[in-house]
């Protein structure tokens, strides 16, 4: 069995509130879905060119670059976030970085 090094959980809320869960839903999309989608399709098209670098890296080293992927799993525990965050699974607000 592979021991993988990044995991990711979204603990059960304890309570919650439906009215709030479908007002949060709608601003959300606005308040929370503009200024991060705009930055997650950046972060999106940047991850991109960093999969291409890591690919030629491989291919030309033999190596996956370490640093290159802790900035794709920083991506993608911001990308997670987000979704989880936009879904209603957390009322943690996400931060604009992927760090811990």
């Amino acid at each position: 069995m592979y021991d993988y090094p990044v995991r990711f959980s979204v603990d059960y809320p304890e309570k919650s509130s439906r009215l709030l869960v479908l007002a949060r839903f709608f601003l959300g999309l606005i308040y929370v879905g503009v200024p991060h989608g705009i930055f997650a399709i950046a972060y999106s098209f940047l991850s991109l060119f960093v999969v291409i670098c890591c690919y030629l890296g491989v291919l030309i080293r033999g190596t996956f670059p370490l640093s290159l992927f802790d900035f794709l799993i920083r991506y993608n525990r911001y990308l997670n976030r987000l979704v989880a965050y936009c879904l209603c699974m957390t009322d943690q607000y996400p931060p604009f970085s992927g760090r811990r």
